[in-house]
């Protein structure tokens, strides 16, 4: 027997497509843009005042030029990525406006928390792609707020980062940031150097801010994620087949636009949807619901020929305890054994979006490590198998003293930094130390080995002196 997880057969896909066609050609979509709605025009789309509607031709069209995967380009080169396929990266938590501490008291974020999650993930082993809006920072004008974590995300790390969708005006700017660190605006079209968060407004319509945004991006071919959080019984159908439909429907009239704007952008098929907590009202994101609704969008990107994006370590919980790690690593494994592609939230995340969490992140993080080797190949063949240390320990014997033992005792086995493996039975009137006690003492000697990554001088002044004066003139 195979994976547990409901597998989509080709005719569970198709009902689903057809539905979805239904949809898109009968209900149709609104797009709140007039730059959005003059596209789908000019390209012979029935448009309605702001509700575009589409036909099978016209979806298959745009997905024929949306890519398989793309390579992620990093200031460092070496730290470049590929998204899409087998190949897929974590991505840290994104959006909340409280940061929340290890005794799950809450305060609002300021860019200093930002910046040192950015530090976080530049020396982090097992992130490979930096966010945005890590906490929405509370202490500096929220019209201009972007322009900060933009300049943190280039100066602080040197990893793939994630771009502004704010508004139109934030997406023009970050573009012109990364002409600015790769070598002009025009070279930006052939070479994809950050991915934006494009998030419809379930049910069935784009906001003006976000469908401005993907244009502007798409017209540099900047990769985009379309996704939605649909909330099953509030924002969208309570019966999963239904919520797909729906959330199909949003991405792939998500897909078309970018295709319309810069053919070939790289679009990523993606969701959070989940169900909703009858009982509140509020998104019950750390339900099991949400972890079969990722493993299905995923096999849709996959029918399509699209990368895919998810959550990560989601929870409901208010505070790094055992609720929110038993959601978190449900939901971030299933992401990472159903082949998402782009893992957002992967670290960090708390009270269902609201919060971050220093302590949390860290805790998350020996997670993403512990399932980056458990999906790690074994290389097993001939040639990788030695009976001759079988054979000469024999029967009863111990590997402990062995020369196999010693040369690889350091690096077989996954390197734990942070969960409790050590043996106290010897300490019996000793208490353990928490997990959380262990990560605030951690993030100290992160934040202390931290090394600003190397950036031209020159580069830095031209990025810190676009900003100042985009502020002063906002």
């Amino acid at each position: 027997m195979g994976d547990r997880m409901q597998a989509l057969s080709a005719e569970n896909i198709d009902a689903i497509h057809t539905a979805t066609l239904d949809v898109l050609n009968q209900t149709g979509v609104a797009f709140h843009d007039p730059d959005a709605c003059a596209l789908f025009k000019s390209h012979g789309f029935q448009v309605d005042d702001t509700v575009v509607r589409f036909t099978e031709k016209q979806i298959q069209a745009a997905l024929a030029t949306a890519p398989e995967s793309f390579r992620l380009t990093a200031r460092n080169a070496e730290k470049s990525v590929s998204v899409g396929n087998d190949d897929w990266v974590f991505a840290p938590t994104y959006g909340p406006p409280l940061l929340v501490n290890a005794d799950g008291t809450r305060r609002t974020g300021t860019i200093a928390d930002y910046e040192t999650f950015c530090k976080l993930v530049q020396t982090s082993a097992y992130l490979n792609v930096n966010g945005y809006k890590h906490v929405e920072p509370q202490d500096i004008p929220a019209a201009t707020a972007y322009l900060d974590m933009m300049l943190a995300n280039m100066v602080l790390c040197d990893k793939p980062y994630m771009g502004s969708p704010d508004s139109r005006q934030a997406a023009r700017d970050c573009i012109e940031m990364a002409g600015m660190m790769f070598g002009g605006v025009e070279t930006l079209k052939d070479k994809p150097v950050m991915v934006s968060l494009i998030n419809s407004l379930s049910p069935l319509q784009f906001a003006s801010e976000m469908a401005a945004a993907m244009i502007e991006m798409a017209r540099y071919r900047q990769p985009v994620i379309i996704a939605n959080m649909i909330m099953g019984g509030t924002s969208g159908p309570v019966t999963l087949p239904d919520l797909l439909v729906l959330m199909n429907a949003e991405i792939l009239a998500g897909v078309v636009l970018t295709q319309l704007a810069g053919p070939g952008t790289p679009v990523i098929y993606g969701t959070t949807s989940c169900a909703t907590n009858m009982r509140t009202g509020a998104a019950a994101v750390g339900a099991p619901e949400t972890a079969m609704i990722s493993s299905m969008a995923i096999q849709l990107a996959r029918h399509y020929h699209l990368p895919s994006r998810t959550g990560g370590s989601l929870t409901d919980a208010n505070q790094p305890d055992a609720q929110a790690l038993a959601e978190g690593s449900l939901l971030l494994s299933t992401a990472v054994r159903s082949g998402a592609n782009f893992i957002l939230h992967a670290c960090g995340m708390l009270s269902g979006y609201m919060g971050n969490s220093f302590e949390k992140w860290l805790i998350d993080e020996e997670l993403c490590g512990m399932i980056r080797r458990m999906t790690a190949p074994v290389d097993i063949q001939p040639s990788s198998i030695n009976t001759e240390i079988i054979d000469r320990v024999g029967i009863g014997g111990n590997y402990l003293t062995e020369p196999e033992t010693f040369e690889h005792c350091r690096t077989a086995f996954f390197p734990y930094a942070l969960y409790d493996k050590e043996d106290s039975s010897g300490q019996p009137s000793q208490a353990p130390v928490p997990v959380t006690q262990k990560a605030a003492e951690q993030l100290s000697q992160r934040l202390e080995a931290y090394v600003k990554p190397d950036i031209d001088p020159g580069l830095e002044a031209d990025l810190v002196r676009f900003v100042n004066q985009k502020k002063k003139n906002g």
